[in-house]
Protein backbone atom coordinates (compact mmCIF):
# COMPACT_ATOMS: atom_id res chain seq x y z
CA UNK A 1 0.00 0.00 0.00
CA UNK A 2 1.39 3.34 -1.10
CA UNK A 3 2.24 5.12 2.01
CA UNK A 4 3.73 8.82 3.20
CA UNK A 5 7.18 8.94 3.67
CA UNK A 6 8.33 10.91 7.18
CA UNK A 7 10.45 13.39 4.96
CA UNK A 8 7.23 14.64 3.31
CA UNK A 9 5.07 14.37 6.13
CA UNK A 10 7.81 16.81 8.23
CA UNK A 11 7.09 19.42 5.24
CA UNK A 12 3.68 18.87 5.91
CA UNK A 13 3.61 19.69 9.28
CA UNK A 14 6.17 22.73 8.80
CA UNK A 15 3.52 24.53 6.53
CA UNK A 16 0.21 23.56 8.61
CA UNK A 17 2.12 24.96 11.77
CA UNK A 18 3.10 28.60 10.17
CA UNK A 19 0.15 28.55 7.56
CA UNK A 20 -2.56 27.66 9.13
CA UNK A 21 -3.12 30.38 11.63
CA UNK A 22 -5.86 29.52 13.44
CA UNK A 23 -6.06 25.71 13.81
CA UNK A 24 -9.68 25.47 15.59
CA UNK A 25 -11.37 26.44 12.76
CA UNK A 26 -11.41 26.48 8.83
CA UNK A 27 -10.90 29.92 7.01
CA UNK A 28 -10.69 30.42 3.48
CA UNK A 29 -7.24 32.05 4.43
CA UNK A 30 -5.37 29.45 6.03
CA UNK A 31 -3.79 26.08 5.07
CA UNK A 32 -6.02 23.46 6.40
CA UNK A 33 -4.51 20.04 6.83
CA UNK A 34 -7.02 18.76 4.05
CA UNK A 35 -5.31 21.11 1.65
CA UNK A 36 -1.77 19.05 2.05
CA UNK A 37 -2.17 15.91 0.37
CA UNK A 38 1.08 13.05 -0.44
CA UNK A 39 -0.83 9.78 -0.93
CA UNK A 40 -3.02 9.93 -3.85
CA UNK A 41 -6.75 8.39 -3.05
CA UNK A 42 -7.44 4.93 -3.64
CA UNK A 43 -8.24 5.60 -7.06
CA UNK A 44 -5.28 7.36 -8.08
CA UNK A 45 -2.70 5.63 -10.53
CA UNK A 46 0.43 6.44 -11.89
CA UNK A 47 2.17 9.72 -11.06
CA UNK A 48 4.46 10.73 -7.99
CA UNK A 49 1.65 10.61 -5.41
CA UNK A 50 1.64 6.65 -5.82
CA UNK A 51 4.09 4.00 -4.48
CA UNK A 52 5.17 1.18 -6.71
CA UNK A 53 1.64 -0.87 -6.15
CA UNK A 54 -0.09 2.03 -7.92
CA UNK A 55 2.41 3.25 -10.98
CA UNK A 56 1.26 2.00 -14.49
CA UNK A 57 3.36 0.20 -17.68
CA UNK A 58 5.62 3.51 -18.25
CA UNK A 59 4.69 5.41 -15.51
CA UNK A 60 6.78 9.25 -16.23
CA UNK A 61 7.40 9.10 -12.61
CA UNK A 62 9.71 6.19 -12.95
CA UNK A 63 10.78 5.56 -16.68
CA UNK A 64 12.09 9.36 -17.49
CA UNK A 65 14.96 9.54 -14.45
CA UNK A 66 17.22 6.85 -13.11
CA UNK A 67 16.83 8.78 -9.60
CA UNK A 68 13.53 7.49 -10.03
CA UNK A 69 14.10 4.17 -11.21
CA UNK A 70 16.64 3.36 -8.45
CA UNK A 71 14.55 5.35 -5.83
CA UNK A 72 11.30 3.58 -6.90
CA UNK A 73 9.91 2.00 -2.91
CA UNK A 74 6.05 2.29 -1.72
CA UNK A 75 6.73 5.76 -0.66
CA UNK A 76 4.56 8.71 -2.79
CA UNK A 77 7.37 11.51 -3.77
CA UNK A 78 4.35 13.64 -4.25
CA UNK A 79 3.31 17.22 -2.20
CA UNK A 80 0.10 19.26 -3.18
CA UNK A 81 0.20 22.28 -1.00
CA UNK A 82 -3.85 23.94 -1.05
CA UNK A 83 -4.79 28.05 -1.05
CA UNK A 84 -4.03 30.36 1.75
CA UNK A 85 -3.38 34.40 2.51
CA UNK A 86 -1.43 35.81 4.87
CA UNK A 87 -0.26 39.49 5.58
CA UNK A 88 2.81 39.28 7.39
CA UNK A 89 4.63 43.15 8.08
CA UNK A 90 2.00 44.84 5.75
CA UNK A 91 2.86 42.07 2.84
CA UNK A 92 0.77 40.14 1.15
CA UNK A 93 1.03 36.22 0.41
CA UNK A 94 -0.66 33.57 -0.68
CA UNK A 95 -0.38 30.39 -2.39
CA UNK A 96 0.56 32.33 -5.93
CA UNK A 97 3.72 33.83 -4.59
CA UNK A 98 4.20 31.20 -2.90
CA UNK A 99 4.69 28.68 -6.13
CA UNK A 100 6.47 31.54 -8.08
CA UNK A 101 8.68 31.87 -5.08
CA UNK A 102 9.87 28.40 -5.29
CA UNK A 103 10.00 27.95 -9.09
CA UNK A 104 12.53 30.92 -8.98
CA UNK A 105 14.41 28.68 -6.58
CA UNK A 106 14.42 25.78 -8.63
CA UNK A 107 15.52 28.07 -11.51
CA UNK A 108 18.47 29.31 -10.14
CA UNK A 109 19.40 25.62 -8.84
CA UNK A 110 19.39 26.78 -5.14
CA UNK A 111 20.94 23.64 -2.87
CA UNK A 112 18.06 22.95 -1.60
CA UNK A 113 15.78 22.56 -4.42
CA UNK A 114 17.74 19.36 -6.45
CA UNK A 115 15.25 17.04 -5.12
CA UNK A 116 12.33 18.33 -6.67
CA UNK A 117 11.95 16.75 -10.15
CA UNK A 118 8.92 19.36 -10.69
CA UNK A 119 6.71 21.94 -9.58
CA UNK A 120 3.11 22.28 -11.95
CA UNK A 121 1.56 25.95 -10.45
CA UNK A 122 -0.39 29.05 -11.15
CA UNK A 123 1.27 32.59 -10.88
CA UNK A 124 -1.87 34.02 -11.04
CA UNK A 125 -5.14 31.65 -10.71
CA UNK A 126 -5.66 32.55 -14.58
CA UNK A 127 -3.37 30.00 -16.46
CA UNK A 128 -1.36 26.61 -14.91
CA UNK A 129 2.27 26.23 -16.03
CA UNK A 130 5.04 23.67 -15.00
CA UNK A 131 8.38 23.93 -13.96
CA UNK A 132 10.19 20.95 -15.27
CA UNK A 133 13.92 20.00 -14.16
CA UNK A 134 14.01 17.26 -16.89
CA UNK A 135 12.47 19.38 -19.74
CA UNK A 136 9.71 16.78 -20.30
CA UNK A 137 6.65 19.49 -19.88
CA UNK A 138 5.52 22.56 -19.63
CA UNK A 139 1.72 23.02 -18.30
CA UNK A 140 -0.81 20.53 -15.79
CA UNK A 141 -4.68 20.35 -15.77
CA UNK A 142 -7.05 23.00 -14.21
CA UNK A 143 -6.94 21.76 -10.82
CA UNK A 144 -3.23 23.67 -10.48
CA UNK A 145 -5.27 26.44 -10.39
CA UNK A 146 -5.86 26.45 -6.42
CA UNK A 147 -3.62 23.80 -5.76
CA UNK A 148 0.63 23.46 -6.65
CA UNK A 149 1.92 19.70 -6.98
CA UNK A 150 5.43 18.99 -6.00
CA UNK A 151 7.26 15.76 -7.29
CA UNK A 152 10.45 14.94 -5.62
CA UNK A 153 12.63 12.32 -6.90
CA UNK A 154 12.21 8.88 -5.88
CA UNK A 155 15.77 7.89 -4.63
CA UNK A 156 15.49 11.36 -2.27
CA UNK A 157 12.39 10.11 -0.45
CA UNK A 158 13.69 6.67 -0.44
CA UNK A 159 16.87 8.07 1.11
CA UNK A 160 14.54 9.94 3.66
CA UNK A 161 16.87 13.09 2.69
CA UNK A 162 15.31 16.06 4.63
CA UNK A 163 13.32 18.12 2.51
CA UNK A 164 12.35 20.71 5.09
CA UNK A 165 14.99 23.67 4.21
CA UNK A 166 13.24 24.90 0.97
CA UNK A 167 10.09 25.74 2.93
CA UNK A 168 11.59 26.88 5.82
CA UNK A 169 13.73 28.98 3.86
CA UNK A 170 10.36 30.79 2.52
CA UNK A 171 8.41 30.96 5.64
CA UNK A 172 11.76 32.44 7.21
CA UNK A 173 11.96 34.78 3.90
CA UNK A 174 8.40 36.32 4.28
CA UNK A 175 8.87 36.71 8.20
CA UNK A 176 6.74 34.08 9.59
CA UNK A 177 9.77 32.05 11.19
CA UNK A 178 12.42 34.11 13.43
CA UNK A 179 15.70 34.46 11.99
CA UNK A 180 17.81 33.18 14.39
CA UNK A 181 20.88 36.17 14.52
CA UNK A 182 23.79 33.28 15.19
CA UNK A 183 21.65 30.75 13.16
CA UNK A 184 23.89 28.97 10.33
CA UNK A 185 21.33 28.92 7.27
CA UNK A 186 23.41 27.09 5.15
CA UNK A 187 22.33 23.67 3.62
CA UNK A 188 24.21 20.44 4.49
CA UNK A 189 25.92 20.26 1.36
CA UNK A 190 27.00 23.98 1.58
CA UNK A 191 28.07 23.21 5.11
CA UNK A 192 30.10 19.86 3.72
CA UNK A 193 31.80 22.25 1.15
CA UNK A 194 33.16 24.82 3.21
CA UNK A 195 34.21 21.97 6.35
CA UNK A 196 36.04 20.76 3.66
CA UNK A 197 37.76 23.98 2.40
CA UNK A 198 38.57 24.67 5.90
CA UNK A 199 40.02 21.44 6.63
CA UNK A 200 42.72 21.51 3.42
CA UNK A 201 43.19 25.45 4.13
CA UNK A 202 44.45 24.96 7.90
CA UNK A 203 46.32 21.56 7.37
CA UNK A 204 49.68 22.68 5.81
CA UNK A 205 52.25 20.28 7.32
CA UNK A 206 52.22 17.53 4.91
CA UNK A 207 49.69 15.30 6.56
CA UNK A 208 47.25 15.52 3.78
CA UNK A 209 47.47 15.99 -0.30
CA UNK A 210 46.26 19.93 -0.40
CA UNK A 211 48.34 20.00 2.59
CA UNK A 212 50.97 18.79 1.02
CA UNK A 213 51.15 21.10 -2.17
CA UNK A 214 50.74 23.99 -0.56
CA UNK A 215 53.85 23.43 1.65
CA UNK A 216 55.96 22.48 -1.23
CA UNK A 217 54.81 25.91 -2.79
CA UNK A 218 55.75 27.52 0.04
CA UNK A 219 58.94 25.87 -0.23
CA UNK A 220 59.50 27.00 -3.81
CA UNK A 221 59.35 23.20 -4.84
CA UNK A 222 55.84 24.10 -6.45
CA UNK A 223 57.44 22.55 -9.76
CA UNK A 224 58.39 19.35 -11.21
CA UNK A 225 61.87 19.92 -12.79
CA UNK A 226 64.30 20.22 -9.53
CA UNK A 227 66.16 22.53 -11.78
CA UNK A 228 63.88 25.14 -12.42
CA UNK A 229 64.04 28.11 -10.25
CA UNK A 230 60.92 29.79 -8.87
CA UNK A 231 60.66 33.50 -9.60
CA UNK A 232 58.87 34.31 -6.03
CA UNK A 233 60.04 34.63 -2.70
CA UNK A 234 59.35 31.61 -0.69
CA UNK A 235 60.15 30.12 2.59
CA UNK A 236 63.47 28.83 2.05
CA UNK A 237 64.67 32.10 0.57
CA UNK A 238 62.93 34.31 3.34
CA UNK A 239 64.81 32.04 5.46
CA UNK A 240 68.03 32.77 4.14
CA UNK A 241 68.00 36.28 3.70
CA UNK A 242 66.90 36.77 7.24
CA UNK A 243 69.97 34.58 8.25
CA UNK A 244 72.58 36.77 5.93
CA UNK A 245 70.81 40.03 7.69
CA UNK A 246 71.04 38.15 11.25
CA UNK A 247 74.89 37.78 10.47
CA UNK A 248 74.99 41.36 9.49
CA UNK A 249 73.92 42.87 12.56
CA UNK A 250 75.59 40.92 14.58
CA UNK A 251 78.71 41.90 13.03
CA UNK A 252 78.41 45.71 13.33
CA UNK A 253 77.28 45.57 16.89
CA UNK A 254 80.37 44.08 17.87
CA UNK A 255 82.50 46.73 15.98
CA UNK A 256 83.77 49.90 17.82
CA UNK A 257 83.09 52.51 15.17
CA UNK A 258 85.26 55.61 16.99
CA UNK A 259 88.19 56.26 15.55
CA UNK A 260 90.39 58.73 18.23
CA UNK A 261 93.20 59.19 15.80
CA UNK A 262 91.60 60.16 13.01
CA UNK A 263 89.23 63.00 15.00
CA UNK A 264 92.43 64.09 16.79
CA UNK A 265 93.99 64.31 13.01
CA UNK A 266 91.40 65.99 11.64
CA UNK A 267 91.37 68.65 15.08
CA UNK A 268 95.05 69.35 14.64
CA UNK A 269 94.40 70.14 10.94
CA UNK A 270 91.87 73.03 11.42
CA UNK A 271 94.16 74.42 14.17
CA UNK A 272 97.52 77.11 13.89
CA UNK A 273 100.59 76.87 15.79
CA UNK A 274 100.09 79.27 18.22
CA UNK A 275 96.04 77.74 19.37
CA UNK A 276 97.85 74.34 19.67
CA UNK A 277 100.45 76.08 21.95
CA UNK A 278 97.89 77.91 23.42
CA UNK A 279 95.86 74.71 24.17
CA UNK A 280 98.18 72.55 26.15
CA UNK A 281 98.55 72.95 29.53
CA UNK A 282 101.60 74.92 31.22
CA UNK A 283 102.52 71.60 33.05
CA UNK A 284 102.78 69.88 29.89
CA UNK A 285 104.30 71.83 27.31
CA UNK A 286 107.75 71.16 28.91
CA UNK A 287 107.12 67.64 28.28
CA UNK A 288 105.96 68.50 24.85
CA UNK A 289 108.99 70.62 23.83
CA UNK A 290 111.34 68.15 25.15
CA UNK A 291 109.52 65.25 23.13
CA UNK A 292 109.71 67.32 19.90
CA UNK A 293 113.47 67.82 20.29
CA UNK A 294 114.28 64.43 20.36
CA UNK A 295 112.46 63.50 17.63
CA UNK A 296 113.94 66.36 15.41
CA UNK A 297 117.27 65.14 16.77
CA UNK A 298 116.58 62.10 15.55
Amino acid sequence: MTRAPENLLAVRRLLLEHLNRDPNRVRDEDLEPNEVGIVGDPNHRGGYHCGSDRVVPNDYSVVESPRDRNGLTLDAAALDVGTFRVTVGGRNHNLQTFSVWCVAQCTANAPDTRDLREIIYSPDGRVVRRWDRLGRRSTGDRSHLWHTHFSFFRDSIKANRDQTPLFRRYLTSIGLIKQDPEANDMTPEEHNWLKTVHRNLTVLDGRNPIGQTYTRMAMGEDHTDPKFQVSHPTLRSIGAQLTALQTTMDSLMSRDFTDEQAIVTGVLAGLTPQEIAAAIPPTVAQQVVQELGRRLAA
